[in-house]
């Protein structure tokens, strides 16, 4: 709106007459008016919205200053109380539970620690599923709490570190290649019986092989020759 001011004067008067001004008068008025009320009627409905959803989220998932829900994050790490699901691998250097609780692993299908390198290539790898315990690595070894080694596998050789090693199944123990041990025995109600149905069986020690029956007898049955044979000294009967 334009607005125009005159200025008159009398007759005789000495003041100059001066130029027409004009007023602007700057405003939104009318639709436009509404319009805007409106707009930021909506933007404040929109930030109560969002900051009631807000609220909401950090009710729900448990937000608090020192971590979310059950995930607290501590100088030490994060701290995790309760059950926990992972959709996805899990990458951590460390994971111990509570000194009072166990730790527990759960799968539907298997449970796998891999192992890697500072290239990220898997050097050991520890596989739990349904039926089978299976594991990759140059060597697998047991200790005991004290840290004696029990039991130790690799391509070459295993090692069984325990004071005996006892086996209870009916079949005995088949062994395709040598072994080597300082003592075979069998339980004392039960007989030793040591065989090899297609090939030979020999007995090799550095100084000297001895067979004894307590309270039964010693038999050997061969398809062919038996031989004793003394490379130094010679074969003797005791009790002659």
């Amino acid at each position: 709106m334009v607005r125009q001011q005159y200025t008159t004067t009398t007759d005789g008067s000495s003041l100059e007459r001066p130029e027409r001004q004009y007023v602007y008068n700057i405003g939104i008025y009318g639709w436009r008016k509404r319009c805007l009320y409106l707009f930021v009627l909506l933007l404040l409905i929109v930030l109560v919205v969002n900051f009631a959803l807000t609220i909401w989220i950090l009710k729900v998932m448990w937000f608090s200053p020192s971590g979310m829900g059950h995930l607290r994050v501590t100088s030490e790490g994060l701290r995790l109380e309760g059950e926990s699901e992972f959709l996805y691998p899990l990458y951590a250097k460390e994971i111990r539970s509570r000194v009072d609780n166990s730790l527990h692993l759960h799968s539907s299908q298997n449970v796998t620690v891999n192992a890697r390198n500072s290239e990220g290539q898997i050097t050991g790898r520890l596989t739990v599923g349904p039926g089978l315990v299976e594991t990759h690595g140059q060597q697998f070894q047991i200790n005991s709490d004290k840290g004696k080694m029990l039991f130790s596998v690799d391509e070459k050789e295993v090692l069984v570190g325990t004071d005996k090693l006892v086996v209870t199944g009916p079949g005995g123990a088949l062994f395709e290649h040598s072994v080597e041990t300082p003592l075979v025995r069998a339980d004392s109600s039960k007989q030793l019986r040591l065989e090899s149905p297609t090939r030979s069986l020999s007995m090799d020690a550095p100084k000297g092989v001895y067979i004894k029956a307590q309270t039964g007898e010693i038999e050997a049955i061969s398809r062919r020759d038996i031989k004793l044979q003394s490379s130094d000294g010679s074969v003797s009967d005791l009790h002659r």
